[in-house]
């Protein structure tokens, strides 16, 4: 590894969790509450519009105390169904009005809303970042062992035409986890989507666990986990795209993909699955990053600990007049 490249990982890895980093600031973001459960994380320019749909959402206040307070999902819709359809219908006048950038990139594609694993609701999945709900996706490692140049890389460059990201490089395959899909047949369905990699090499698919993060930018909330799979790829492969979706595949040596890391044609939340790969297979080593520990530990956000707002202490909290053990809003 170039030395200069050692003193940039630390903050590479600080960059799409500089939100978590930070803190979760009192005043600007209120867990979200659906059927008493927290399942998100909502700011307060999405307040602001939530505001004028009482009839769907309540906004609880607590300034007094010092907390922002919470945002609750109307307890009268009681199911799957009845909570997702009133949702929606608010979402879609909100993307009307033009209200928020993150729903200019609507999908009509669909994400769940849980809590564990019980989905609760579902929303558009451009959607689930104004509520701070947690994203699940799939990402493909896509690499060679090259007789010459070593242990090789695959990476896409995204269509200049995509909604999120375009035109930034990624990984060689990645997606969302919609509804009615699982984890292994999103794999292998955006492999044959993005890459054109057959079913005979797919099943050689290799898991190797997830990444976490919390990113932030001007559409909002990015709370990830990422599903990781290694995939070795014969020397004569080269993948090809059939969905539009992609413009461009790069082969790159492992030791040569920094450059591309730290640079801003990369996109922010796909380093975390590169990086993660250079570690497992031994580019990326204690001996050589000074940092390894941190970026190790940041490469694994434990997100479930910024989704245990309790309502019921929160209310009798507030009854009582105490702030002792209140989860910060």
């Amino acid at each position: 590894m170039a030395g200069e490249n050692i003193s940039r990982l630390l903050s590479l890895a600080r960059k799409f969790n500089v939100f978590y980093l930070e803190g979760l600031p009192q005043r600007t973001c209120r867990p979200f509450v659906v059927d008493g459960k927290q399942v998100g994380l909502i700011r307060q320019d999405v307040v602001k519009q939530l505001v004028k749909y009482p009839e769907v959402f309540s906004i609880k206040h607590l300034e007094a105390e010092g907390y922002a307070g919470y945002v609750e999902l109307n307890p009268a819709f009681r199911d799957y169904t009845e909570r997702s359809r009133t949702v929606d219908k608010v979402l879609r006048e909100l993307r009307e009005l033009d209200v928020f950038v993150a729903l200019r990139g609507w999908r009509d594609e669909f994400y769940e809303v849980k809590t564990k694993h019980l989905a609760l609701l579902k929303m558009d999945r451009s959607a689930t970042c104004l509520f701070g709900v947690r994203n699940y996706g799939v990402d493909i490692n896509g690499y060679v062992k090259h007789p010459s140049r070593g242990l090789c890389i695959w990476l896409q460059q995204r269509s200049d035409t995509k909604q999120t990201w375009p035109g930034k490089w990624d990984n060689m395959v990645g997606g969302g986890l919609s509804v009615g899909y699982g984890i292994k047949e999103t794999a292998v369905k955006e492999a044959a989507e993005e890459a054109s990699i057959p079913e005979q090499l797919t099943r050689n698919l290799v898991s190797a666990g997830c990444v976490s993060f919390f990113f932030e930018s001007e559409r909002g909330l990015f709370p990830n986990t990422e599903f990781v799979f290694d995939l070795e790829l014969p020397t004569d492969f080269v993948p090809s795209n059939s969905d539009g979706e992609v413009q461009a595949f790069e082969l790159l040596p492992a030791k040569e993909c920094y450059e591309r890391l730290f640079s801003t044609d990369f996109k922010t939340t796909s380093c975390p699955v590169v990086i993660d790969f250079l570690i497992r297979h031994g580019v990326i080593t204690p001996e050589n990053e000074p940092n390894f520990t941190q970026i190790v530990e940041l490469l694994h956000v434990p997100l479930q600990t910024l989704y245990e707002f309790d309502v019921t202490r929160f209310a009798e909290n507030h009854e009582n007049g105490q702030r002792n053990n209140i989860p910060p809003a």
